[in-house]
């Protein structure tokens, strides 16, 4: 654990020794209070006792560092980054989505071919792992898995989270885990939606005191590298000018009330207004069927093989944007952000019919506005991406 690693220049801060046996840090403590080095120590090194969180670098205290977790990019359709799960710890990877709450990686049980070409557990290597007799199983947008529900130490960032319930799969059907490049999923989301009522991972994290704040936010790049999560605040490198705040209309997904979509400032879907969630683990910006084919006629896309919407990129200076009116807000996607590279001089368009009356504001709309989850308010924040 990386509080032990660095329990002698911590020994002041109480949320850190809570990982800790406690007769250690006890034993610790007492130590150097009798030897009149406690108060020279928090002196020494401005150590905040109240402070939630905390990042080490070189062995050197920053109580103001956030947790920053990197995700890589696969050309654009998948960000992911690297947890670590059991005693001693297994590697994995896995999309941080805020679209669901539970956290599943594959296991040594599983023989899908989605399974066989990524890190799988094995709960017999892990000295924590307590294994459930409870199975479960999740469906997604696309794909699916079942397996069984069990308990371990999961490593996020520089957090220590014990205890998590999270999934092990035995079968994950279908094609769509096969050809993706992560392992798992990490669900963000609030715990009412979590599978078989299992704590979900930043709720655990809320529960031990790991984060400085109740909320998280992320910031996507079009670039391989460079993307982030941030837990338990918020990076103002990555964006500029105002955040600006929108109340969770239902605390499920991250859900919020959209006011208007605009082409050339003319309403042109969502007119009364509607429900939308702003989902990290999707990669389109979706929608109803007919308030999508309305987005893609007045972009000029043309629908192609297998349902894909195509755009001339030769044509993106003469598109128009797309604006959604988010709280009296307008975020508006430039043909730019809206459309993705194909080759030979055509682009997809990043809009994509959903059944449905709730959008989905994916990783499109979260490239161009860093996003950020607070759960302490429940509320949604959005300010222009740098």
């Amino acid at each position: 654990m990386k509080c032990l690693a660095i329990l002698f220049a911590l020994v002041a801060l109480s949320e850190c020794l809570v990982q800790v046996p406690l007769r250690k840090g006890e034993k610790l403590r007492d130590i150097l209070r009798k030897k009149n080095l406690l108060g020279s120590l928090l002196r020494d090194h401005h150590y905040d006792i109240n402070t939630k969180y905390t990042k080490h670098s070189s062995f050197v205290f920053n109580p103001a560092q956030l947790a920053d977790e990197p995700l890589m990019n696969f050309l654009d359709t998948e960000y992911f980054g690297t947890i670590y799960i059991g005693t001693p710890p297994q590697k994995f990877t896995v999309v941080f989505d805020t679209g669901s709450s539970n956290l599943w990686v594959p296991s040594i049980f599983c023989n899908s071919s989605a399974c066989e070409k990524h890190q799988r557990f094995n709960p017999s290597l892990s000295s924590t792992y307590v294994s459930t007799d409870q199975t479960m199983s999740i469906q997604y947008g696309t794909g699916s898995m079942e397996g069984m529900l069990g308990y371990d130490t999961v490593k996020v960032s520089s957090y220590i989270d014990t205890h998590q319930p999270f999934g092990i799969s035995t079968e994950e059907p279908g094609n769509i885990f096969t050809y993706s490049e992560f392992d798992g999923i990490l669900g963000l989301a609030y715990p009412s939606i979590a599978v078989d009522q299992a704590t979900p991972v930043f709720d655990n994290m809320m529960n031990e005191g790991l984060v400085q704040r109740d909320l998280f936010s992320v910031y996507l790049s079009r670039k391989a590298s460079g993307s982030m999560i941030t837990f338990g605040g918020i990076d103002h490198s990555h964006y500029t000018g105002s955040i600006h705040w929108i109340p969770v209309s239902e605390q499920a997904y991250w859900q919020i009330s959209m006011d208007s979509v605009l082409v050339n400032g003319q309403k042109i879907a969502c007119q009364d207004g509607c429900q939308a969630i702003v989902d990290t683990g999707t990669s389109l910006l979706t929608g109803p069927p007919t308030a999508i084919n309305n987005i893609q006629n007045a972009i000029g896309a043309t629908q192609g093989q297998y349902g894909q919407y195509t755009i001339n990129c030769n044509n993106l200076s003469n598109m128009p944007d797309v604006v959604f009116v988010i709280h009296g807000v307008h975020y508006p996607l430039k043909p730019s952000a809206y459309t993705l590279q194909l080759g030979s001089g055509y682009c997809s368009s990043g809009f994509q019919p959903m059944g449905g009356n709730l959008w989905i504001l994916g990783d499109v709309f979260i490239r161009e506005y860093y996003s950020i989850f607070d759960r302490g308010n429940n509320r949604v924040g959005l300010a222009k991406a740098i």
